[in-house]
């Protein structure tokens, strides 16, 4: 019996994934995409059980790799954290949102000249190692009257303003993007859209989401997001390595970004509940009658990423 019977027969989405399941879910698919945080840890500490399954996937012939919205951190920074909490990785198998951006500028849009970069370190290293010159990481202190700032003096070989994760962000940098996205034919492209970075103990601070949409209300123009649930956040995956998006598992913690992204590309999705989402959220979403909103409801959903072990061992 193929899975996708099996889905219509338990006759709706968001099915718990347990016994007999798990093997057939398994079984169909040949790629597994991990969102990171909530998923496979949780802070600087690894889900229990979670390094077993990422490397016993592998064991059994699968293609695993990690797709994280997080722009603060390059591939290399990825692995030497997977290699330290247990997990079997390499760089070639992460896809954050330094490299992604990085990846679009270069490939999509065949970017000739610098990037004005609200960013990272990280992000400054992903795009040097593409070929892509950027100004504009570090503190950005204001000086001067109005009509300074609107004369702020522009370098005349960007042709593209890129905005990450940047805790030095600040109005000097919002204008500085601004003038620069005022320019005919620059480039404007933003990381991810989560609004809010959640931390343990149901903290939270606000995410890349918030200084998008500050430049993008500053420039009265819109970007272009590379991160979930963008579909090229996928695309980047599968042109690199030729997944089969008939044959690939999407598994994470957020309805809006990681299932949503499962949903546009077409490919089965998991929940686990060891994040930011959660059940009641997804069944909101079944239940609002929303074309859209259905797009965040799980295939399927576990109360950890644990819950796949016995099949693996078995």
């Amino acid at each position: 019996m193929s899975s996708s019977s099996l889905v219509l027969m338990s006759g709706s989405k968001c099915t718990r994934l347990s016994g007999a399941l798990v093997k057939q879910l398994l079984d169909s698919v040949d790629s597994v995409l991990f969102d990171c945080d909530g998923v496979i840890w949780r802070g600087d500490q690894a889900i229990p059980g979670a390094s077993q399954v990422i490397n016993l996937l592998k064991k059994n012939g699968k293609k695993v790799f990690f797709v994280t919205n997080n722009s603060t951190k390059t591939r290399k920074m990825y692995v030497d954290k997977l290699t330290m909490l247990g997990f079997n990785a390499t760089e070639d198998e992460v896809f954050g949102t330094a490299y992604c951006s990085a990846v679009y500028l270069k490939t999509v849009c065949k970017l000739q000249g610098k990037v004005y970069l609200i960013g990272s370190d990280a992000m400054k290293q992903e795009l040097e190692a593409v070929g892509v010159q950027q100004t504009g990481v570090g503190p950005d202190h204001i000086s001067g009257k109005q009509a300074d700032w609107a004369n702020v003096p522009l370098d005349p070989e960007v042709k593209a303003v890129v905005v990450g994760f940047d805790e030095h962000f600040s109005y000097m940098k919002l204008n500085r993007a601004m003038q620069y996205l005022n320019q005919p034919g620059c480039v404007f492209v933003g990381t991810n859209r989560d609004t809010r970075l959640p931390l343990e103990g149901g903290k939270a601070v606000p995410g890349t989401g918030c200084l998008l949409q500050a430049v993008e209300t500053a420039a009265q123009r819109q970007a272009q997001t590379v991160g979930k649930p963008n579909n090229f956040m996928f695309d980047c995956v599968a042109s690199q390595f030729g997944v089969d998006r008939d044959r690939c598992l999407m598994v994470g913690d957020r309805l809006d970004t990681d299932i949503m992204l499962g949903s546009n590309c077409g490919l089965k999705t998991l929940l686990t509940l060891t994040g930011v989402s959660t059940l009641a959220d997804a069944d909101a979403h079944q239940k609002s009658g929303c074309a859209e909103r259905q797009g965040m409801v799980p295939d399927y959903y576990v109360e950890s990423i644990a819950d796949l072990l016995p099949a693996l061992q078995g």
